[in-house]
């Protein structure tokens, strides 16, 4: 007899295989169960992060629109109105998704009704204003003429990303609605060393240091905040696209095509840019025109 171990089907053997099948079983269900547990974490996550992102993009898209509200104090025409003495026209603010309410122009034949649509990044209106801005100030201040100055931001998208334009054109408004009288002087130095076109335009603190050196003295504090904040930018856009898209009123021109466009008693001005004597010609005629319409033909007397 061959003395050996126990055999391969002994009872003992047996168990341990079925225990050990029981335990691979029950770790691959474990498995099985711990795999579909983190899908469901995985993609749970994925569903959060993707909630996420799309609370993160609103927030950022409503951020950057503005919403619509006002326009600026005494610009209800979408310029600001300065007459003798270099006073501005006070009226209230232009209300959102308001039609611009005209300014009443002097039909005596006595004083020109200069109308002028300018940006502040326009490399002509810096040639405009460099020519004419003494002897237009020089009639007004006289009482000679008015002048009514409509901002517009038609090449926000040519400074290099900044919107300098819009910028310019929104700080414009913040002097009109807060310190009008200004208005003229402020607008006036924006054109001085007026940056380039396709250049990034001055920022807003350089901005607001132009509105120190022009000599605007009241409510600063509240001009400065109105120029970071962006406060008047959707009136700017508005108003820039009721200009570019008619009617203008009291003139004979149906919209603006560029800047600078001048007006004179309705008539556009077509002649030199850089020429005060012609621009001066120009009103004189328009003045004449005016007053030869406005004057009644004297009736015949008896016996004449």
């Amino acid at each position: 007899m061959t003395i050996g171990g126990p055999s391969d089907s002994s009872p003992s053997k047996n168990r341990r295989r079925d225990a050990a099948r029981v335990k691979a079983k029950q770790l691959r269900v474990s498995q099985k169960k711990k795999d579909r547990r983190n899908k469901l974490f995985l993609q749970g996550g994925i569903a959060i992060a993707a909630v996420a992102i799309v609370v993160l993009v609103s927030v950022i898209i409503v951020n950057s629109i503005k919403p619509s509200g006002p326009g600026p104090k005494n610009m209800a025409s979408d310029g600001a109105l300065i007459g003798e003495g270099m006073v501005t026209a006070l009226t209230p603010a232009l209300q959102p998704d308001a039609n611009l309410r005209a300014s009443e122009p002097d039909t005596s034949g006595a004083v020109a009704n200069i109308r002028i649509y300018v940006d502040y990044l326009c490399p002509l209106c810096g040639d405009f204003e460099d020519a004419n801005n003494e002897q237009v100030a020089n009639w007004v201040d006289s009482g000679a003429a008015t002048v009514e100055i409509h901002p517009v931001a038609i090449l926000t998208s040519k400074s290099a990303g900044t919107k300098y334009s819009l910028r310019a054109a929104n700080a414009a408004a913040c002097v009109a609605n807060y310190s009008p009288d200004d208005f003229f002087a402020f607008s006036s130095a924006l054109f001085v060393d007026q940056p380039e076109e396709t250049s990034p335009g001055r920022s807003n603190d350089e901005i607001k240091a132009v509105v120190k050196d022009s000599g605007v003295s009241t409510a600063v504090s509240n001009i400065n905040s109105c120029i970071d904040d962006g406060t008047y930018e959707s009136w700017v856009k508005a108003a820039t696209n009721r200009a570019l898209d008619g009617p203008i009123p009291n003139s004979s021109i149906k919209a603006i095509t560029s800047a600078p466009t001048v007006l004179v008693n309705g008539k556009p001005y077509t002649g030199s840019i850089e020429d005060p004597k012609e621009f001066a010609s120009f009103v004189q005629v328009a003045l004449g025109e005016t007053y030869s319409t406005s004057t009644p033909t004297p009736e015949p007397t008896p016996g004449g």
